[in-house]
């Protein structure tokens, strides 16, 4: 194992080189405190989510934690599976503050502070809820528009919006609001997304008059105003008719942002190059990447690419390549992206979106597994003849819907005394997780494993019954993902004031970083 001091690291965050900052903890541990370029990959979802964030197995590497030995097992992992130039922070994030280096609370930091950064440089304006609210009441000529995912949406949004996820807006604002008197507010649940979206489109040159609103669905509360639940009006599917009109406008923030194109032929040599990391990511809405999308790209959908950036690039100073099919949505994000500070942006022309091929899975998926289906495993339950069943799905899904007396689990977190001598039924959304925790579960002593076939998603499509429980697992157990405020038991609204109060902070905490320059990059990214 090879150990570097938290000084050689600062070295290597700011040398231009290439370089993957992988923090082994659960993603609700890492939000507690981290690196600020640091990307979670707990191994729990290392077989994925490492894959998928280090397309070139030779790039330099760095593996951290808190301490607890976690980074080594990640490290020693990546090199069973061919990373060659891996590292390990000694004495981990301790060592790091004890150094005198800022840690930072939270998830999607960069592409937070970044938001702000935008907020404060460009002067995006932005209105307060009760302000909105009388806005709504009075007819106003105006459209709100929630840049969140579909999925946030439906759980809750504000009065008369619409679900417009961030990177849909500039492309579809032509026919959502046609009139440039019509006022565009854009939403989100806090900060971030409402500040992107509107700039967005206020970046592209539409005449309307954008405004963020301010802290998104939690000001909304916190001003003690109530958000619809359950709604799905969106956007229409489809190229919109004012599409040329928006190549234009995104053409011109492109240029002006230095973002490069390439071509088909350009793209193969860029993937034949071994000396460079490469993420290939299509900005559209995922249906459409379902639909066909070019062979061997993965789905960001833009707004969301730009708010959670290291989903998807986990190697600092990486090629990206965006793929869309008109341009716009790829151009706009690429631009953010730049801006962000990736030097090395592209938009591909001309790219065939015709595969539908899904993500290759991870090799330890080929690996025998004994499954049962949906009919035996409910007639085992009714009989009580022992089966357990193991559920690895997310905390904040489990509350939401399990098979009923499922016990909740992490992967790295599986407790001997829950499986040892029992019959075990594992399961997690679609099996796939379940599957690589069949040898752990073995090795823990159960009698013996079997895989829910389809996961749970087939258990509900089958209209079996699922119980629902927002305390179980309770906040402090929910080791595997950040709790918003709102997904929190008690203190939600003290929560949600921390939380806006952090976000805001962040430009600050940047600053005492001293290893982040946002803005657009001095030099323009060569194709060759």
């Amino acid at each position: 194992m090879q150990y570097i001091d938290a000084a050689t690291l600062r070295a290597w965050i700011t040398d231009g080189q290439e370089l993957a900052l992988l923090d082994a903890r659960e993603d609700g541990e890492f939000g507690a405190s981290h690196l600020f370029w640091a990307i979670p990959c707990g191994l729990a979802r290392r077989e994925v989510r490492a894959r998928a964030l280090l397309p070139r197995l030779s790039v330099r590497i760095c593996c951290v934690d808190d301490g607890r030995g976690l980074a080594e097992d990640l490290a020693g992992w990546l090199e069973t599976i061919g990373a060659s130039h891996v590292h390990v922070l000694k004495g981990g994030t301790r060592a790091w503050a004890d150094a005198g280096y800022v840690l930072f609370s939270g998830v999607n930091v960069p592409s937070k502070a970044f938001g702000e950064w935008v907020e404060h440089h460009y002067g995006t304006e932005s209105v307060d809820a009760p302000e909105l609210d009388a806005w709504i009441k009075s007819g106003r000529d105006m459209v709100v528009l929630d840049s969140r995912t579909k999925e946030e949406f439906t759980r809750m949004s504000i009065p008369t919006g619409i679900s417009v996820p961030g990177g849909e807006l500039a492309y579809r604002i032509g026919d959502i609001a046609p009139n440039p008197d019509t006022l565009v507010v854009v939403n989100c649940a806090g900060r971030t997304r409402s500040i992107m979206g509107a700039e967005s489109l206020r970046r592209a040159g539409i005449p309307n008059k954008v405004v963020a609103l301010r802290n998104g669905t939690m000001g909304w509360e916190l001003a003690g105003l109530t958000c619809d639940r359950g709604r799905t009006d969106a956007f229409l599917p489809g190229t919109p008719r004012t599409s040329a009109l928006a190549l234009q406008r995104a053409q011109a923030f492109a240029a002006e942002s230095g973002v490069g194109t390439i071509t088909p032929a350009q793209l193969d040599a860029f993937r034949r190059d071994g000396d460079r990391t490469l993420y290939v990511l299509d900005v559209r809405d995922p249906a459409e990447f379902k639909a066909g999308h070019l062979e061997g790209s993965r789905n960001a959908p833009g707004g969301q690419l730009v708010q959670a950036t290291d989903t998807w690039i986990g190697v600092r100073n990486a090629r990206i390549v965006l793929v869309d099919d008109t341009g716009v949505r790829a151009r706009m994000s690429a631009a953010w992206l730049r801006q962000m500070g990736h030097r090395d942006v592209f938009v591909l022309e001309g790219a065939t979106l015709t595969s539908t091929a899904p993500e290759a899975p991870a090799p330890e998926l080929a690996g025998s597994v004994r499954f049962v289906d949906v009919p035996t495993l409910a007639a085992r339950l009714e009989a009580r003849d022992g089966t357990v069943v193991v559920d690895l799905n997310r905390s904040i899904d489990f509350r939401d819907g399990h098979i009923p007396g499922a016990i909740w689990g992490v992967r790295s977190y599986l407790r001997k005394e829950d499986v040892a001598g029992r019959k075990i039924v594992v399961t997690s959304p679609d099996a796939l997780f379940a599957r690589l925790a069949v040898p752990e579960l073995l090795a823990l002593g159960a009698a013996e494993v079997q895989v829910l076939q389809g996961g749970t998603q087939a258990w509900v499509a089958a209209g079996q019954p699922v119980a629902r429980d927002r305390t179980v697992p309770p906040d402090e157990a929910c080791i595997d993902f950040y709790l918003r405020p709102y997904d929190r038991n008690s203190g939600i609204e003290e929560a949600m004031h921390a939380y806006l109060s952090w976000e805001i902070d962040l430009v600050h905490e940047i600053k005492r970083d001293g290893t982040v320059a946002f803005g657009i990059p001095a030099e323009r990214p060569h194709a060759a």
